[in-house]
């Protein structure tokens, strides 16, 4: 410690010398405290004074310098980052700042990061690509992200094969959706381009209706995630704004939310063509509203979501398993309607797991629900084909429940998750049903040329059947759907094993050879053939979720987002886990 007090002087003689041989020294003086204090060097006589002192003196005085000196220098270097950084401008608050400079792919790609974290315990820190292939799919979003930005910037989607735009619920879906891939990435261009759209262009006064489930997991829960990825309080504003527009869907008089939202108005209804809601939209909203109410310190958020599971809990069920409808103004399910693990009724399940986990697991008639859940797919659900026995999962029908054995793509979100169980204390028995139903949605991509899967899948049952699979040509669509990679990420990450990561490649370079054009990616309309025509829709959903997930399958470090840390939302964008 340096003090203003003098008092006597220290003599740092290396002889017999005594003080009083040797005259005092005005560099070091000891206070009463015993601390040390530098006293101020005259000008005249310097050379004099300097002589006067012993080599370990010297030494003292020129290591106190270089350390002023090299603390001059960082406060410096600091100062001058922070004022020329133009990664996120003011909005970001100086908490990041990227440099990356990318070569051939033949390089694997160098990198220069500059990284300024103003808490390394809450975000996870991206450094760009690590190998060949994470450098491969950046490439690709960047392909997609240049032919949406040129034919159909602002717009939610791009058709890529006529160059033209098309829009849903006039959102800039794409830009919302894809922005923390691009973040993920390292992408820091293509980031400040969509930062700016948001922050000037993305208005939610619109007098038109969107769906609530679909805004709520792609444009709240990306804001939330760009918010804690970024630390911009201008993705936290949107959201709270987007938010108390979205509460509209919970005013139905059983609480159930209704289906459609008018932002601009504030106002909600059943959809035109039924009185009911879809079960798996109705309970996919949670983490993200609750996730809003922990960042907005805002309570009324998360109590409106949580009162919807409360009360599915309370519904009766067969055995766990849920009908894909619901009747907002009475609150009850219908009556035999279809019970499935695809569409309509796929997320519920899987926010009945990732609540869990979401709220520190102290929420257990979530994981009850759950648990009793993969029982009723184990009994009533899960079949095997014949000849070869693989595992699939079916569906009981409108009206008689009979069993019919299709099994859609959206389905094989369902490895993913019984891993993520199994990796929270669930039952051995979920990894091994994991284990079989991720390779039997792994043939269904194998099983054709394109090395795509369609969107449904039919299995055979009877004993006199040769093929375990097949297709229908109304079913042979691809729309490039994320839900077997994100299951591959889920189960590389958990269990290490490359053979995840080896599938994904495949499956990739499938969407390369036969989705790519000139413009970004299409969706396509038959898989079953080498030369399949295309669809001509880049849905938003393939920056968001499908490319993410590869990038992160291929990574170098398989906890780049700790599964321990970070749940994903149904639309693959992250949201941290709390303690409660």
């Amino acid at each position: 410690m340096i003090s203003t007090k003098t008092d006597t002087y220290i003599n740092f003689c290396d002889d017999d010398i005594t003080n009083q041989h040797r005259p005092p020294h005005r560099f070091f003086r000891e206070s009463p405290d015993s601390s040390l204090y530098i006293e101020p060097i005259p000008t005249r006589n310097f050379l004099r004074k300097w002589n006067q002192l012993s080599r370990l003196q010297r030494t003292l005085v020129l290591g106190l310098l270089i350390l002023l000196a090299i603390f001059c220098f960082v406060y410096a270097l600091s100062s001058l980052i922070s004022n020329e950084q133009n990664f996120t401008g003011n909005a970001i608050n100086s908490s990041l700042l990227f440099k990356l400079k990318q070569s051939a792919p033949s390089e694997k790609l160098k990198k220069e990061v500059l990284l300024f974290e103003t808490d390394f315990n809450q975000r996870p820190i991206f450094t760009g690509p690590s190998n060949a292939k994470q450098y491969a799919v950046v490439q690709s979003f960047k392909h997609a992200w240049k032919g949406y930005k040129e034919h159909a910037w602002g717009h939610d989607n791009l058709k890529p094969v006529s160059g033209t735009s098309s829009d849903w619920f006039s959102l800039g879906l794409t830009i919302v959706d894809g922005l923390d891939t691009a973040f993920i990435m390292g992408l820091t261009e293509e980031f400040e381009e969509g930062r700016e759209w948001i922050k000037n262009e993305l208005e939610f006064t619109k007098n038109k209706d969107v769906n609530f489930f679909e805004v709520t997991i792609r444009v709240l829960g990306a804001l939330l995630t760009n918010y804690h990825f970024s630390g911009d309080d201008m993705f936290l504003e949107k959201a709270k704004d987007l938010g108390e527009r979205l509460m509209a869907a919970f005013s139905s008089p059983s609480g159930i939310p209704y289906s459609d939202v008018n932002l601009g108005a504030r106002t909600a209804h059943v959809p035109e063509w039924s009185h009911y809601s879809s079960t798996s939209e109705i309970s996919t909203v949670q983490l993200e509203f609750r996730e809003l109410s922990r960042a907005s310190d805002n309570p009324a958020f998360e109590d409106a979501a949580a009162a919807v599971s409360e009360k599915l809990h309370q519904l009766p069920k067969k055995h766990g398993l849920v009908p894909i409808f619901i009747n907002p103004n009475t609150g009850q399910f219908l009556p035999h309607a279809t019970i499935t693990l695809g569409a309509r009724g796929d997320s519920y399940y899987e926010y009945l797991l990732k609540q869990w986990i979401q709220t520190g697991k102290t929420m257990n008639y979530l994981r009850d629900d759950y648990l009793t859940a993969i029982e009723g797919v184990r009994e009533f659900l899960a079949r095997r084909s014949v000849p070869n026995k693989r595992l699939f999962i079916g569906e009981l029908t409108t009206g008689s429940e009979a069993f019919y054995p299709k099994m859609d793509h959206l389905t094989c979100f369902l490895p993913g998750t019984l891993a993520l169980g199994h990796a929270n204390g669930l039952p051995d028995w979920h990894l091994e049903m994991a284990e079989e139903l991720i390779h039997t949605c792994y043939l269904t991509y194998a099983a054709h040329p394109t090395f795509m899967a369609p969107e449904i899948t039919h299995f055979n049952i009877g004993s006199s059947s040769t093929e375990d699979m097949f297709t229908k040509l109304a079913d042979a669509h691809s729309l490039l759907r994320p839900e077997f990679v994100e299951s591959l990420y889920v189960m590389y990450q958990l269990t290490g094993n490359t053979t995840y990561q080896d599938w994904g490649w495949q499956v990739y370079m499938g969407i390369e050879k036969y989705a790519r054009v000139p413009r970004g990616y299409t969706s396509l309309t038959n898989v079953k053939t080498e030369k399949p025509s295309p669809k001509d829709m880049m849905e938003s959903f393939f920056l968001s979720e499908t490319l993410k997930y590869l990038y992160l399958l291929f990574s170098d470090d398989r906890y780049m987002i700790d599964l321990s840390k970070y749940v994903f939302n149904s639309e693959a964008h992250p949201l941290p886990i709390h303690n409660n």
